[in-house]
This record gives C-alpha cells, sequence and structure tokens, in this order.
C-alpha cells in the first residue's frame, strides 16, 4: 500500500521532531532553508528540501503532490504560509502560532473543502485539547493553564533557555495578556499577576500572566478562564526592567549616527545566553486546572504534565510536547478520523471523546507523563 505523502514546513527543534515522528509510517519530506537543520534529517532518512518558505511561488510549487502539510515556520511566517496552504488545497496541522487571528481564514478553508488544525501544540495545544473534551461533557465554571519550557540546570541572569524560537518568547513578555473573568474578557499587561507554585521534582516556579489562551476566549463559554507562563522565581521582573526599560521596544532610535531597533540590539545579547546548548537537559511542565459541575456534583480535573530530554533520541522535551501532540492531529487527520472542514483550533478536536483518547494515548505510547486526578 502507498504510504501517505506529509510536508513539513519548517525543520527547526519542534519541525524536526515532528518530520522524525512521522517518517515512521507515512512519506515524509522536510523543507527548510537551513542546509544544516536538512542534513540532520537526512542523515536519518528523511527526504528534504532546501527552499526558502518566505517565498509564495516557491512555496505554492513545493505543496504539490503532498496529502497534508505541516506548518512549524517561526510565527512571523505562520499566517501567510497558513493561507497559501489553504489556497493549495492541502489539508494543515499548524503550530506557528502566529499572532493573527486564525479565523480570519475559515470561510476560506471552507470554501476550499480543506481541513485545518491550528495551534496544535502543548500550550496552545493539548491544554485545548483537555478544555474542549470536559467543556462538551460538564459545566466548566474555571479553567487555568500553567506552562513552561526550562533548563535544569540554572544558570544565571537569567535561569532560562529559549526551547522554541526566542523572539516569540519575548513576544509573550511583551504582548497584554488575555484572561476571563466573570465572563468578561479582561487585559493585563504581560509579567503581571505574579504567584508561586509547587511542583513535584522540581521545587518552586512562579507563574505570570501571558496571552496564551487564544481560541478558547471565544469558542467556549467558560466565565474564567486564565493561562500563565511558568518561570523559575525572579525571571519575570529581570523581563518586566527589560521590557520597561525600552530593550524591547520596536521604535527606531538613532545611536551614534546610525538608526537601530533596541529589539535587535537586545535580542543580539541575549539570544546567545538563552540558546539550549546540543544534547543539554531541559523539561517541559504544564498544569491544566478544569473546575465546574458533572452529573450533579462540583468536580475538579487536574492535569499534571512532565517531560524531560529524551537521552536517547536527543529530542527536547518541548519538541517532544509540542510536536507529538501535533503529530497526534496530523494522523487524526490523515486517517480520515478527523475531517471537520474550516478552521479548527484544538479544543474542536477535544470535544470529540475519540480524538481526545488517541491524543493520550499517542503521547503515553511516547512516554510522556500526564497525571490526571480527580476531586469533589
Amino acid at each position: 500500500m502507498k504510504k501517505k505523502k506529509i510536508l513539513v514546513l519548517g525543520a527547526g527543534m519542534v519541525g524536526s521532531a515532528i518530520a522524525l515522528d512521522l517518517s515512521a509510517d507515512y512519506d515524509v519530506t522536510a523543507a527548510d532553508r537551513s542546509k544544516e537543520s536538512l542534513q540532520a534529517l537526512k542523515s536519518k532518512g528523511v527526504k528534504t528540501k532546501q527552499e526558502d518558505l518566505s517565498k509564495k511561488k516557491e512555496l505554492q510549487k513545493l505543496l504539490k503532490g503532498f496529502d497534508l502539510v505541516v506548518g512549524a515556520v517561526p510565527g512571523y511566517l505562520g499566517f501567510q504560509t497558513l493561507k497559501t496552504i489553504i489556497e493549495a488545497k492541502k489539508d494543515v496541522v499548524d503550530i506557528s502560532f502566529f499572532p493573527e487571528d486564525a479565523f480570519l481564514l475559515n470561510k476560506l478553508a471552507q470554501q476550499k473543502g480543506v481541513t485545518t488544525v491550528v495551534d496544535c501544540g502543548v500550550a496552545p495545544g493539548l491544554s485545548n485539547i483537555i478544555a474542549g473534551y470536559h467543556h462538551h461533557r460538564m459545566m466548566v465554571k474555571n479553567f487555568e493553564c500553567y506552562v513552561g519550557g526550562l533548563p535544569k540546570e540554572r544558570k544565571p541572569p537569567f535561569e532560562y533557555k529559549a526551547p522554541f524560537s526566542p523572539i516569540d518568547v519575548i513576544e509573550e513578555y511583551t504582548r497584554p495578556a488575555r484572561l476571563v473573568e466573570n465572563d468578561e474578557v479582561v487585559t493585563y499587561e504581560a509579567l503581571t499577576g505574579i504567584e508561586p507554585l509547587q511542583f513535584k521534582n522540581i521545587g518552586t516556579l512562579e507563574a505570570f500572566n501571558s496571552d496564551g489562551l487564544r481560541s478558547l476566549i471565544f469558542t467556549l463559554d467558560i466565565p474564567n478562564m486564565k493561562e500563565k507562563t511558568l518561570r523559575y522565581p525572579g525571571h519575570a521582573d529581570k523581563m518586566r526592567l527589560l521590557r520597561d526599560a525600552g530593550f524591547f521596544s520596536h521604535d527606531v532610535i538613532e545611536l551614534n549616527g546610525r538608526k537601530l531597533k533596541p529589539i535587535d540590539f537586545t535580542t543580539q545579547l541575549i539570544f546567545p545566553q538563552w540558546k539550549l546548548e546540543k544534547n543539554e537537559r531541559e523539561f517541559t511542565v504544564m498544569r491544566v486546572i478544569v473546575e465546574g459541575e458533572e452529573n450533579g456534583k462540583q468536580v475538579k480535573y487536574q492535569y499534571d504534565l512532565y517531560d524531560e530530554f529524551d537521552v536517547k533520541t536527543g529530542v527536547s522535551s518541548m519538541a517532544r510536547t509540542t510536536g507529538y501532540t501535533c503529530t497526534a492531529a496530523v494522523r487524526l487527520v490523515l486517517e480520515g478520523d478527523y475531517n471537520q472542514k474550516g478552521i479548527s483550533p484544538p479544543e474542536f478536536l477535544g470535544a470529540r471523546s475519540e480524538c481526545f483518547e488517541f491524543t493520550m494515548k499517542y503521547l503515553k505510547e511516547r512516554r510522556i507523563s500526564i497525571k490526571q486526578r480527580k476531586t469533589h
């Protein structure tokens, strides 16, 4: 039987993990402009194509002949890339987490008859799947998500390494955070609302407001929802100091006769310090809390995810948790188990019990630990 063909756009840390996971059962091609990233995949038996994915005409040619496309490009390329994929009438699962509203492409996706799953990583992604599952089965009154990726070794001054695009991390520190309180969407400054949380095998982490609810704000009628980012204690204050002093600004300034953006200067200094070393140990932690009424009783569900760098495969925990949630969705779409046309955020998948159960089982098979606890 001929294998179905998948094109993975982006061969970065997560894109590579996605390509390798899918290559066990499908005919996978990875595309990126980085020869180095592609060579690493090629050495492991994945087909590769070196392309500049920012060029629409090149992308249009590249898309021909594939059954499904995975979008794993940087956020700033995400929306336009997704639009081009939809125009080509290709089913797609996307993890680029672009800032634009994906539902702006809903009508186009429906017209083209395309199944388009967006934001399908760990958070947003798995957290949404959990929210959608419970929202469809009980009256949820409160939803909370706390999530972060951190190095095992705490190195000052930041005690942080970026497990995904560092520029997208800085976006988390500058973009206003939208939460839902008493059925109203409220906005807080990012890096506010700091609270300590305890985690087994980790200790104390701090949680602060970030804009991670995304589609959940509009798709689920839950009166109280919040998403917070997790870091080692003290990190938020350091980032707020840099942000408030203007180091993350995109406004052009003049320095010694030259015009530059402070963010460009800052990234040149910070990014080398935030880069994970080869085989550096890191972990991903997420806690999701769902509270409400189920069968006439007040209940609370708590999901605790913890995953570490895989020593055997060399795949980071963030690539595993983000990538394998994505590949679970890819398999659901490719095998016809999820075929809703138009834009589908992950909570739409979670509303279907078979999709939720498949995803949880899929992650368990890949040794990603998710512990569920139910209390009354």
